[in-house]
C-alpha cells in the first residue's frame, strides 16, 4: 500500500488525480500505477484500469487470477468490474468513496462490497489500509492545486 500512495504522489506531481494502485503477485510487484485521464485525456484511465492494463499485458494474460491490487482509494464501479473481471483474488483500499467525494470528485455512492454482494463476486475486499495516509494524499493534491476533480 505505501508504493501505491508513492505512486500516487507521483501522478500528482506530473498533474494527474490522486489516485494510485498496485498489483502483486505473492510478493512480487507485478505493476506500480497511478491516474492518468489528464494525460491521456481518457476518463476510463483510472489507477486500477491502468495498472489492470500493464499487468495483463506484463502477464500476458487477461486472467491475473493470484493476483492482489492495492488502491489508495476504493475502487469505482468502473474499476472493481475490472477487477472482477480480471479474476483478481483481492482488493486493499485506504480511502473510501465517502472520501473522495468529500474533495470534490464525482463518485457514484456505491461501495465495493455492495457490488461484490449484488454481483456475487468472489473478490475479497479489505477497506480502511492506511487510511489516513491514503486521505492525506487529496490534501496533497489540493497543495498542488494541478488538476480538476471530475
Amino acid at each position: 500500500m505505501r508504493l501505491a500512495i508513492e505512486t500516487c504522489k507521483r501522478g500528482i506531481d506530473a498533474g494527474q488525480s490522486p489516485f494510485g494502485a498496485v498489483i502483486v503477485r505473492d510478493e512480487e510487484l507485478i505493476v506500480a500505477s497511478h491516474n492518468l485521464v489528464w494525460r491521456n485525456t481518457d476518463i476510463t484511465a483510472h489507477a486500477e484500469v491502468t495498472a489492470i492494463r500493464a499487468a495483463c499485458g506484463k502477464l500476458a494474460s487477461v486472467k491475473l487470477a493470484g493476483c492482489r491490487i492495492y488502491s489508495t482509494t476504493e475502487p469505482c464501479p468502473m474499476c472493481f468490474a475490472a477487477c472482477h473481471w480480471a479474476k483478481l483474488d483481492h482488493i486493499y483500499y485506504g480511502a473510501s468513496i465517502p472520501d473522495a467525494n468529500a474533495v470534490g470528485f464525482s463518485e457514484l455512492f456505491i461501495s465495493n462490497q455492495q457490488m461484490k454482494e449484488l454481483g456475487k463476486s468472489a473478490i475479497a475486499i479489505t477497506p480502511g489500509l492506511l487510511a489516513a495516509e491514503a486521505r492525506e494524499l487529496f490534501t496533497y493534491w489540493r497543495k498542488k492545486n494541478i488538476a480538476p476533480a471530475y
